[in-house]
């Protein structure tokens, strides 16, 4: 593996905020910009201090005393005397001068070395070292416990780390030697040099610049990105400070200088440097850099290095050949040790030498720069990591975040398979970790000098796009670390239940009580006292008396199923009495403990129970000696002799076999308790059954099939009686089986019968494997095995195990096997019916009953129960009921029950069903054209408790399976079979019958909308379900379907509603949503920004993706019981096609014999009843006044044949009549039975005329026969598909016709609101037009006469709509006498201001077009208009009278005048307008003249008579708004029209109504009977009493206002004007312009 590392580029910090480090939050920001080195500054203290001279001569070798340079802190002094390293301070007393001291920098770092080199004492803990082997070769790097001293291996690694940079600088550098041993160590690398010329600024050549003068270098440039270790420029200052001598010796080649200089006395003596000329051979082998120290080992606290320290050293040596080899740029580094090459190639070889670390299990390399690896570790999180060839050894940044990563992907694999365990945190998986980081990062930071801890952030990684990948990823997961951490979680769950675990703790009191207490106890009370150790806190636990002592080995722990069992067991425990007894129900079924998370066993009540009362403890191997420890040395299972009860059994053999196994080694720990499943009573005589095949094989031994015995079922505990448990208990050796030890529980393999498993070694042969794969979820293909395996008529002989006990792998194979069946059986369906037993018997009950007409599904489910024997609760019942009968999209292709009611909708996938007790259901039509009532008689019918229940299977037309498909999960196996269109599966078989290859079926839902697309290659037999979603504009989107399994509020809440509200994280996606759905449909408009849409459009999968609009199915797991009882998986339809072909043709076949025999039974039946009946007609055969026997004895001889009933009919018709049966012999018996068709006629049969009846049906039925016998078999097959395909084209027609009556009621109902729309919106203009209106007349009148002016500035005048000249109406043709009645428009007026209510106000103002009906010879309806009247009228069905009329027009006629000008003055203003609705009346006004419907379109006045509304508006009416004269002249044209005034009877006396005549002559006859004219001003009374309220004073309620009686006053003084009567002069507007209802 090589030593890749990163380059962290400018461009990729550049484009990221988080590569730069922020000062306002970063520690190392402020630490590289703070730190005290920054803040000193070199002053030199003379001009002639500082300079240095240029030696003279190579030779010249003498030695000068260099001053070292003096440096000042600018802002902090020492709170401490510092004592100079070298001189001390030999004063008693110190002065001022002597306390307060500058100390030169170099000074410093002597005095104070830990601040940059780390401690200068010896330290001893575990470290990496190079081991001391002799093989060069093949060295390793191991932990151990060493002494050595940080700050000596920080000098060295300074040196080291300065070479390694010079590899960055030069990537042509291929050469690093390091030497070491115990005084000297020495550092020669290859590459660039460093330069040897003279710095003009320091005045010094540049090698004694950057090795004797602190603070110097080359990466003080921070825009500079470099990839190297030095950064402060200390590094190989510190180790010249810190030896005694110092050496550099550099060749510059591009110069031809050789530079060589000694550092002595920690760099307070410097040398002058000695420059040579270089040779040409010299400059060929190019340049090269080599430093030699001696350490100053005093300082250290040394003599000399010691193998602990150089093993270190060279420990670190091995880490550079290691981070620095590999596929570096450039050419690859060789790095020696001690003139030994180093054997590391890479990064992955050098890992390869360290000792107790897991090899990698996985590698990653990120470009060049950057190399991890990982190993599984348990304990403790390790690290190795390197960054720009610096050993890390603490980490950093860079481990922690390759760490994250990888913690948090591993916790998802994790949690996956700790399904419902605790969760295991990020921390504790990274305790599994082994992590190795080698990296190169641009420009660094650290913590320290010592550079152990990376402080740059991890943000600036995953700037730099440093992702693993998902294949680094998948060899983690498969690697053993993700075993690691589950083990771990293991033990921690182990420990925690524990904490669980059950104690030893006895019911009665204890005896050793401390005497002292029973002592001073008794001087209290006088009664004995006792230590109360009783189990308590457990509900319905009856515990035995002796539980929990020393005699709690012989206690017996009863543990029963359910409640009821309990009481039967309480009951038998008054035989042997409660003291050795415990009796605790379970509730329901135990937990399968085998694969369950902890979660589920901490949580489980039962299990935590049952480990107190038994006192259990998890960890612990019970024996024969320890069992004493437990409260009950015995468990004893109670359950009921079914299925469940057997799985209930197995459950707590599981939970024990996987917690405790040794318990199931202690003979007769576990029993269980066996109860009669049938009891047979015949007087004295008793036998009990404990198996159904024991008790079929006692009834056939009888001969006469058990006749003469009473027979009972016992399904459950709860149906024995008290006084039976006491029977079971007394006889305790019959009811009590113990199982065998497991560990002797062996079955040997045959080696004639061994199988494939047998020869692999994968045969189970013990007891505990049998346990283990009944209940352990990994043994699912072992389990579909045993299943298959199974034979019929299996069952477990507890007679021979009432003797010699049972084992517990006959338990398993011979009754939980049962159950496991029947588990199958209930979720998986039948190949031929596609029904599971509870559809099955929900058909089988319907077909009995016949049922035809609707019955309440809770009716059905108890007639089900009764006559089924189903035996689970009727919720589930229920649910299959309306299953069945649902047919909403993704439910049924074909619902065999019809739904009546609300059975469930695709809103909530049929969960929104309502209650069984209000919905209704019967057979639908289809049911018996698939099911075809011929074929009852050839199935073979179950039987339950000795009554005749449904089928095995039902043998339908067409195959059900696919039609509506099935799915469940058993035991061991799963079914997933899809719904496809029965058409389609029809045309199939119409292939198969004429010899051809069906098709391949592919999926179908019935009135799905959607796509349905089939997958190939690979996934061949998955289906892509996709729904259907269009952008119908830039901002919106439509979705029309759902893909099926989405239900449309389910989709709503968990997508749509997501999508809008969004995250904290993320803001909403659209904007929002609108839905139109219908129980059939789906629709969803949605609104988004259209760069939103255009983004979802890009999205992968493209809208369908984006809005989850596109599933999967499968049709791979079709699997399905054969008529054998098996289970089989069929890989495509054909194979289902195939097998239903095969048995249903032979079914035809049966049933045409069937049907021949029957018809041919019924010919002569009806042959001997037509020719019995000529004889006794004719008289040849006497019937009356016979005995029975002569006469049976004479039909006998008269060969009439015998047919005697079916006995299960005869059994039902003579129930009633059994008292009256005569006693005769068996022979007389037998010919009654067989002669019953013929004596049982009625005297009305024995005629003449049925006889020829007879003889024609015989003729009839000859023919059928002779027409069924040569019709093929395949011939009834295909009349029982056009049967259903007709059926299906009925169906079809009634959806249809749903479907159209559903758009026309959606049609209407858009009209409608389109309606109250339009009309809401007319209101809102008619209201604000009114009010200005009403503001402009009060104006107006304000100008004619000032009485009525009001003290108060004038309004501003309002801008008045522009009005529109009315056209000339065109000469129209009269209309037909058909298109008057279709014309006809109803229009309420309310004339001068009357509001009309809001719901009929569009109505009545707007013409509607009539539905045609028959025509009749009626005037067509009159149009009527309706004024404002007292608030007790009736608008609708005015009554008249002539006396009134004649009263009420003289009385109107005197007051005319005078309202028509108070109701002027008193108009309602538009705030008081809506409260005083309720007090305005209306009159009928009837129009005399009939026209067409352009010339009667409605027009609006408001009660100044202004037109509120419409495009014509007469210039009469328009003239007549400015004063008053005009609007009383208006008033009297209208009251001169043609009208004809009538009162109601029940109206008060200012009530009108009119009524309109059809034709001119009864028109002039009215005119002429019309009375005299009524009083105008007493209409105008009326209707401004109804408008006196709007003018009432605030101050005095109820009494007129002032404005009010000065206008009452001027309108009484004004002289009225003559006034024609309505009859002569009122005349109506014909062409009336529609406008708004007012």
């Amino acid at each position: 593996m090589s030593s890749d590392e990163f380059d962290f580029s400018e461009d990729d910090q550049s484009n990221h905020s988080d590569a730069s480090p922020d000062p306002s939050d970063d520690d190392s920001f402020r630490e590289e910009n703070d730190h005290p080195n920054k803040k000193i500054k070199r002053i030199s203290t003379t001009k002639a201090s500082t300079k240095r001279s240029r030696p003279t001569t190579a030779k010249s070798n003498a030695k000068k005393s260099i001053q070292p340079h003096e440096y000042s802190d600018e802002e902090s002094y020492p709170d401490e005397m510092n004592l100079d390293p070298i001189q001390g301070n030999k004063k008693g007393e110190k002065t001022i001068e002597e306390t307060y001291q500058k100390k030169t920098q170099l000074e410093h770092i002597l005095l104070r070395p830990d601040t940059y080199i780390g401690s200068v004492e010896p330290l001893t803990q575990q470290m990496f070292v190079v081991s001391e082997s002799n093989d060069s070769q093949h060295p390793t790097i191991q932990q151990r416990e060493i002494t050595y001293t940080p700050g000596l291996f920080k000098i060295f690694d300074e040196i080291l780390v300065n070479a390694a940079d010079n590899k960055q600088r030069d990537p042509n550098m291929d050469k690093l030697e390091i030497v070491i041993n115990k005084e000297v160590i020495s550092v020669w690398n290859n590459g660039r040099g460093i330069p040897v010329e003279w710095h003009k600024e320091e005045d010094c050549y540049v090698p004694t610049l950057i090795f004797g003068d602190l603070l110097t270098g080359s990466n003080f440039d921070d825009n500079e990105k470099k990839t190297t270790g030095g950064r402060n420029g200390y590094g190989a200052k510190l180790a010249n400070i810190f030896s005694t001598e110092f050496i550099v010796e550099c060749l510059d080649s591009a110069r031809g200088k050789k530079f060589k200089q000694f550092f002595r006395k920690n760099n307070m003596i410097r040398e002058d440097p000695i420059i040579k000329d270089c040779s040409e051979a010299e400059k060929k082998r190019g340049d090269y850099t080599k430093i030699t120290f001696k350490p100053d080992l005093k300082r250290f606290h040394m003599t000399h290095l010691d193998r602990d320290t150089i093993a270190l050293l060279s420990k670190r040596v091995y880490d550079i050949a290691g981070s620095m080899g590999g596929n570096r740029v450039g050419k690859k580094l060789n790095v020696y040790l001690n003139e030994s090459k180093i054997p590391v190639k890479d990064f992955k070889s050098y890992l390869a030498l360290y000792e107790g670390i897991n090899p990698p299990d996985a590698y990653e390399k990120i470009g060049d720069q950057v190399g991890f690896e990982l190993s599984s570790l348990y304990g403790s999180f390790n690290q190795i990591s390197f960054v720009n060839a610096i050993a890390t050894t603490k980490g950093g940044g860079h481990v922690n975040y390759i760490a994250d990563l990888v913690a948090k992907s591993l916790q998802a694999a994790v949690k996956k398979k700790n399904k419902g365990g605790k969760e295991i945190k990020p921390a504790q998986i990274k305790n599994h970790l082994s992590i190795f980081v080698n990296c190169l990062v641009e420009n660094p930071t650290f913590d320290s000098q010592t550079k152990e801890n990376l402080t740059t952030r991890p943000a600036t990684f995953k700037a730099s796009n440093v992702i693993p990948s998902d294949k680094f990823m998948k060899q983690v997961e498969k690697s053993g670390v993700i075993e690691a951490i589950m083990s771990y979680a293991k033990f921690k769950e182990n420990q925690a239940l524990k904490r669980k675990n059950g104690t030893k703790k006895s019911k009665v009191s204890s005896t050793k009580v401390c005497l002292r207490s029973v002592l001073i106890c008794t001087v209290v009370c006088t009664y004995p006292i006792h230590l109360n150790l009783q189990l308590t806190g457990i509900a319905k636990l009856d515990d035995a008396n002796f539980a929990g002592t020393a005699k709690s080995k012989d206690c017996t722990l009863i543990i029963t199923e359910g409640d009821s069992a309990k009481s039967l067991a309480v009951s038998g425990l008054s035989v042997v009495g409660r003291d050795y007894y415990g009796v605790f129900p379970l509730k329901g079924k135990p937990l399968n403990v085998r694969d369950a998370t902890h979660a589920q066993i901490m949580k489980n009540e039962e299990i935590s129970n049952l480990m107190q009362i038994m006192g259990l403890k998890f960890g612990t191997e019970y024996t024969e000696d320890n069992i004493k420890s437990l409260r009950y040395g015995h468990l004893m299972i109670m359950a009921d002799q079914d299925h469940d009860g057997s799985h209930i059994k197995g459950l707590i053999i599981n939970f024990i076999h996987h917690f405790w196994p040794s318990l199931l080694d202690i003979p007769d720990f576990l029993m269980q308790f066996i109860t009669p499943i049938v009891k047979c009573t015949k007087g004295k005589k008793s036998h009990t059954f404990f198996t159904l095949p024991e008790y079929e094989e006692w009834k056939e031994e009888t001969g006469n099939d058990a006749k003469g015995w009473t027979i009972k079922y016992y399904k459950g505990l709860g149906t024995s009686t008290s006084s039976e448990a006491k029977e079971y208990f007394s006889n305790l050796d019959t009811h009590e089986i113990h199982f065998n030890e497991i560990s002797s529980d062996t079955i040997p393999i045959d080696e004639d019968d061994m199988d494939e498993d047998a020869m692999t070694g994968e045969a189970i042969t013990s007891g505990s494997g049998f346990i283990e794969m009944a209940f352990s979820k990994s043994k699912a293909d072992a389990r579909k095995k045993w299943l298959n395996s199974m034979e019929k008529n299996t069952f477990l002989d507890y007679s021979a195990a009432q003797k010699k006990g049972v084992n517990y792998s006959d338990f398993i194979n011979k009754e939980l096997i049962l159950f496991s069946n029947a588990d199958n059986a209930r979720s998986i369906p039948h190949i031929m019916d596609g029904f599971k037993p509870s559809q099955r018997k929900v058909l089988f009950a319907c077909f009995k009953k016949k049922l035809k007409t609707e019955i309440k599904v809770a009716q059905l489910a108890g007639y089900i129960g009764e006559h089924s024997a189903y035996h689970h609760g009727d919720m589930s019942l229920n649910g299959t009921i309306i299953g069945m009968a649902q047919s909403y999209v993704g439910s049924n292709n074909v619902n065999l029950l019809y739904p009546s009611g609300q059975f469930g909708t695709r809103r909530m996938g049929g969960k929104d069903h309502a209650s069984a007790r209000y919905i209704f259901t019967r057979l639908e039509k289809i049911a018996r054209a698939i099911f075809h009532p011929d074929d009852d008689d050839l199935l073979n019918y179950l039987n339950d408790d000795g009554l005749s229940v449904e089928p095995e299977y039902y043998m339908p037309v067409i195959p059900m399976v696919l039609v509506n498909g099935s799915d469940g999960i058993g035991t061991g196996y799963s079914s997933t079979i899809q719904t496809h269109d029965p058409r389609e599966i029809i045309e199939n078989i119409r292939k198969m019958i004429n010899g051809e290859e069906p098709d391949l079926i592919h999926p179908y839902f019935e009135g799905f909308a959607g796509e349905i697309t089939a997958e190939t290659g690979k996934k061949q037999g998955s289906y892509i379900i996709r729904g259907k979603i269009e952008r119908t504009n830039d901002t919106t989107l439509l979705i029309t379907e759902l893909p099926i399994g989405r239900w449309t509020q389910d989709y709503k809440a968990s997508v749509l509603e997501a999508m809008v509200s969004g995250t904290d994280k993320s803001p909403g996606e659209i904007i929002d949503f609108k839905e139109n759905h219908t129980d059939s449909t789906v629709s969803f408009t949605i609104n988004a920004t259209e760069e939103k849409i255009d983004e979802f459009e890009k999205f992968k999968g493209g809208l369908h993706g984006k809005f989850k609009l596109s599933t999967t199915i499968s049709t791979n797991n079709m699997t399905a019981f054969d008529i054998d009882g098996k289970l089989h998986k069929y890989a495509t339809t054909k194979d289902i096609l195939r097998v239903f072909f095969d048995l249903r043709l032979e079914y035809y076949v049966k049933r045409k014999a069937l049907l021949l025999e029957k018809m041919r039974r019924e010919l002569k039946i009806l042959d001997n009843k037509a020719r019995f009946v000529e004889e006794v007609c004719s008289g040849d055969l006497v019937v009356s006044n016979r005995k029975r026997a002569e006469l049976l004895a004479d039909l006998q001889e008269r060969a009439y044949d015998l047919f005697p009933k079916d006995d299960k009919k005869a059994d039902d018709e003579n129930d009633d009549d059994e008292e009256d049966i005569i006693e005769e012999s068996a022979t007389s018996a037998d010919l009654a039975k067989g002669y019953e068709y013929l004596l049982g006629m009625k005297i009305w049969s024995l005629t003449f005329e049925r006889a020829e009846e007879l003889r024609r049906q015989l003729a009839e039925k000859m023919e059928q026969v002779s027409t069924l016998e040569a019709t093929e078999h395949q011939t009834i097959w295909l009349n029982d598909l056009n049967v259903i395909e007709e059926a299906l084209d009925e169906r079809d027609v009634e959806y249809a016709a749903q479907n159209k009556k559903e758009k026309q009621a959606q049609s209407k109902a858009k009209v409608r609101a389109s309606k109250q729309a339009s009309a809401t919106a007319k209101r809102a203009k008619k209201a604000t037009k009114k009010k200005e209106e009403q503001d402009s007349d009060l104006e107006m009148s304000g100008e004619e006469d000032d009485d009525f002016v009001v003290n108060k500035s004038a309004p501003k005048p309002k801008a008045k709509p522009k009005k529109v000249a009315a056209p000339k109406p065109a000469a129209k043709p009269a209309p037909k006498p058909a298109d008057k009645k279709a014309n006809k428009i109803k229009a309420n007026h309310d004339g001068w201001g009357s509001d009309l209510d809001d719901s009929d106000e569009e109505d009545d103002f707007k013409a509607v077009e009539p539905k045609p009906k028959a025509k009749k010879n009626t005037p067509p309806k009159k149009q009527l208009i309706s004024f404002g009247c007292s608030s007790g009228s009736s608008r609708d069905k005015p009554k008249s009278s002539d006396a009134a009329k004649k009263s009420s027009a003289k009385k109107n006629e005197d007051e005319y005048m005078e309202d028509s000008v108070e109701d002027e003055i008193c108009k309602p203003s538009a705030s008081n307008a809506k409260s005083s609705r309720a007090r305005r009346s209306r009159v009928n006004v009837s129009y005399a003249d009939e026209s067409s419907e352009e010339e009667r379109e409605d027009e609006d006045f408001d009660e100044s008579g202004d037109e509120l509304d419409g495009p014509e508006v007469p210039e009469k009416k328009r003239a007549s708004n400015s004063t008053k004269e005009s609007k009383m002249k208006m008033l009297e044209d209208e009251m001169s029209s043609p009208l004809i005034w009538t009162f109601d009877d029940d109206m008060d006396e200012d009530d009108y109504t009119s009524q309109n005549k059809t034709d001119s002559k009864a028109l002039e006859t009215k005119k002429k009977a019309r009375p005299s004219k009524p009083d105008p001003s007493r209409v105008f009374q009326s209707i401004s009493t109804a408008n006196d309220d709007d003018l009432v004073d605030s101050q005095s309620f109820g009494s007129p206002s002032p404005i009010k009686k000065k206008a009452l006053k001027a309108a009484k003084k004004a002289p009225p004007k003559k006034k024609s009567p309505p009859a002569a002069k009122a005349k109506v507007e014909k062409k009336r312009p529609q406008g708004k209802a007012s």
